[in-house]
């Protein structure tokens, strides 16, 4: 039976770019918070939030907000333990005469959830924060949680990185200003851990690699692959490697009662590393920093965000990356920059936001590690350097190349992990000259394929011949 066709109007209504308004929005945002800042308070946790309100004004929503978000009485007694538990307005910028669209800051007093040492956790903040009375009433017709502002002393409390570039760098041998690439097993799924061991070794064989991890579609409890064995196997290809230290993260999930007992395994079988998709594993990363922060070498932890626009449609990137910052994470994926439409997000003022928070001076809490990865290629590699170093970032990021390194084939039409990386160097090398020094980004690839064919870099013509048959022939 054929279907009903769509009307016209129903038709734009779906076609709707989301997009371009969030970029908009970022931007009105920025410029209204950059003008006035959201408020701090050394008892409360200050969020800021954007709303569009169907009849409600701004000014009268706090006291909804505080009913349903903390203590549950519209009108505690002045003075009353009730009344310290209870949110308080921290402000309001109206954007137009309707007063129902907006800023609103709202603070949340620590008294009500502050535990006797004086600690909190990111879950705790997260539920109180984006409760159901911001994101699950009709009357929102629109609601976003921007920005977070936590107590220093509060701050202090959250363990934060292990790590940080810096102690990586040193865990590892990786001299200050080189730049720290990594690489990501494939297959990705469906190998044994012989499999890993090889692939592992491959890596390790190749001295342009600080760090190697599995993949979030490698689960760690299965009958043909069980985690610990293949950590063994990696573990004992890294140990022939000479020189520069490499860490190896092996993918950590499974229910609450699960991960603890992984993790502990595959520690024990000698991983350095841990790799957690952090978006759907609320607390676990506190947890395992908690758990193993008194080993003589606690491991790094790559909180990986694979899903995290799940959480970004409604809470921004830079509040999640705060609060996995704060619970411990060492490396954190952003995006690529390159020529044309991004592949990944974020982009734009939501990936200058997401990187600021990860590397901003925090009390007590070392920086995250960015891992610029999605779609990192010798192809736009000197656009990545390039950016970093003129931001100060340089040793504070991991270039992370997965397929442009593991999937080149080579002239026999096998995958080729040693040219993919022989590739790399070369566009690095291209780079370090300066020869593409001020071309612009869209013109950099075509100037780049010139260069290799120029000064015959096979290794990398045949890479950029594959990553981009349209432009390379």
């Amino acid at each position: 039976m054929p279907h009903m066709p769509i009307d016209t109007a129903t038709r734009a209504l779906l076609w709707h770019d989301a997009a371009a308004r969030e970029e908009r929005l970022r931007a009105v945002i920025a410029e209204r918070l950059a003008a006035d800042p959201p408020p701090k308070n050394a008892d409360a946790i200050v969020a800021t939030y954007f709303f569009a309100f169907r009849t409600m004004k701004l000014d009268k929503a706090v006291t909804e907000i505080s009913y349903h978000a903390t203590s549950g009485i519209k009108h505690p007694p002045p003075g009353s333990l009730l009344e310290q538990c209870s949110a308080q307005p921290a402000g309001v910028d109206a954007f137009d005469d309707t007063g129902r669209l907006g800023l609103l800051h709202v603070a949340f007093p620590l008294k009500m959830m502050l535990q006797p040492d004086g600690h909190l956790t990111s879950c705790d903040i997260l539920h109180t924060v984006a409760a159901a009375i911001i994101f699950d009433v009709y009357e929102n017709q629109d609601a976003r949680l921007v920005s977070v502002q936590i107590p220093d002393e509060v701050i202090r409390t959250f363990p934060g990185p292990a790590y940080g570039p810096e102690g990586i760098r040193k865990l590892t041998n990786w001299p200050d200003g080189e730049p720290a690439f990594g690489t990501i097993l494939k297959p990705t799924a469906g190998v044994t851990p012989r499999e890993v061991g090889d692939l592992v070794g491959q890596v390790a064989r190749c001295p342009l690699f600080l760090f190697v991890k599995e993949d979030e579609d490698l689960y760690p409890n299965l009958e043909y692959s069980p985690v610990a064995e293949r950590t063994r196997l990696a573990m004992a290809a890294i140990a022939k490697r000479e020189g520069r230290g490499l860490i190896f993260a092996p993918h950590i999930s499974g229910a609450p009662h699960e991960l603890l007992d992984t993790v502990h395994a595959v520690l024990d079988a000698g991983a350095t590393g841990l790799m957690f998709s952090e978006t759907f594993a609320g607390g676990a990363v506190r947890m395992i920093r908690e758990a193993t922060k008194h080993r003589a070498r606690p491991p790094v932890i790559y909180g990986h965000n694979a899903g995290i626009g799940v959480k970004t449609r409604a809470i921004w990137r830079e509040v999640i990356d705060l609060l996995a910052r704060l619970d411990g994470i060492d490396f954190r994926q952003t995006s690529v920059v390159q020529a044309g439409p991004p592949f990944l997000l974020p982009y734009g003022r939501e990936w200058r936001a997401s990187e600021e928070i990860l590397t901003r001076p925090l009390p007590g809490i070392a920086p995250t590690m960015i891992a610029r990865a999605g779609g990192l290629d010798q192809g736009n590699i000197g656009l990545n350097l390039a950016d970093a170093e003129e931001r100060g970032l340089s040793s504070g990021v991991l270039f992370l190349a997965g397929s442009a390194i593991n999937s080149i084939k080579n002239a026999a039409g096998k995958y080729d992990t040693a040219l993919g990386a022989e590739a790399m160097q070369q566009a690095i090398a291209v780079h370090r000259s300066g020869e593409l020094r001020g071309v612009p980004a869209a013109d950099h690839l075509r100037a780049l394929l010139a260069v290799a064919e120029r000064q015959k870099l096979n290794a990398l013509r045949e890479a950029l011949r594959q990553r981009y048959p349209k432009q390379a022939t």
